[in-house]
């Protein structure tokens, strides 16, 4: 069930007025889930459920992408909007301080909102910002790739195409390890999700200068990273924990860059255990990265 929240925004570029979608499910301790660039909200669908048992899960649609609005024209979709946009929305619902988890430029949004202490935890699931240049050259090709692709294919086709694991790989299988596993509605959603995302330029225009450079001190921080992600490339995890050196290091086993939907039993445990409080101490210092 999606839901739409009007708010406004105090950014460095003034008061904005910004409306975001979003879905909010379960009980206990807040969970805000950030998706990464041309995705939306419904990228969390596989593990919202399991998370709900444990945690008040919020889901949202960034600026610009699923149904969210766009912000004004000529403000840059850049890391300070963003953040202080997603700092304001929670405000807005009323959450203090929530456990944050993002995947890859979620991934990159929440270890910036760890970074300014507005959360109580982070869990980034292949975060943007620890690439070379020639990586992120070459990401950004990829993407670029994907939405003239998304944008060019007739919905007729996309929907042909979606109800076979072949047509299914054929769409999603630079994100996905086990494309076959995503249900032909949602690959059909996401695709248009993709080609419609009216944030998609202006995102990779503000990240082209992008590094994450800085330690999370002061609250516990998971980085995981699937083996199999062809998008950003598993070694840009161990420049992750160089530059979060408490940070827990997780590998994910035959995963690909989106993880939720490949092992959604895994993912759904390593945020959990990523938010749980009790957990901090062990989380500063342990390292499960078998095989990096």
């Amino acid at each position: 069930m999606t839901a739409t929240l009007s708010f406004t925004a105090p950014t460095g570029h003034g008061p904005l007025d910004v409306t975001l979608a979003h879905t909010r499910v379960g009980t206990g301790e807040p969970l805000l889930l950030l998706h990464g660039i041309g995705h939306h909200w419904q990228a969390w669908g596989p593990v919202v459920d399991i998370l709900a048992t444990e945690r008040e899960v919020i889901a949202v649609d960034l600026p610009g992408f699923g149904q969210s609005s766009a912000l004004p024209r000529g403000l840059p979709h850049d890391l300070p909007t963003t953040t202080e946009v997603l700092s304001a929305f929670c405000a807005a619902l009323g959450i203090d301080r929530p456990h944050v988890a993002g995947n890859s430029l979620g991934g990159l949004l929440a270890l910036e909102l760890g970074r300014r202490n507005l959360v109580r935890s982070v869990t980034a699931l292949s975060p943007a910002g620890f690439w070379t240049q020639a990586e992120r050259r070459y990401a950004f090709g990829v993407l670029r790739g994907m939405h003239r692709t998304a944008r060019g294919l007739p919905l007729p086709l996309v929907e042909r195409l979606s109800r076979t694991a072949a047509g299914r790989t054929a769409l999603t299988s630079t994100i996905y390890a086990r494309p076959g596993r995503r249900s032909p509605e949602a690959v059909v959603a996401e695709t248009l999700a993709l080609a419609h995302a009216e944030g998609f330029h202006e995102t990779l225009r503000a990240g082209r200068s992008v590094l994450f450079t800085d330690d999370v001190p002061g609250i516990p921080v998971t980085v995981a990273w699937g083996n199999r992600d062809r998008l950003l490339l598993p070694r840009q995890g161990v420049r992750a924990k160089h530059t979060i050196p408490r940070a827990r290091l997780v590998r994910l086993p035959g995963c690909g860059h989106v993880p939720m939907n490949d092992d959604p039993a895994l993912v759904a445990r390593v945020l959990l255990d990523g938010s749980r409080a009790q957990e901090a101490s062990a989380l500063r210092t342990s390292v499960t990265a078998v095989g990096w």
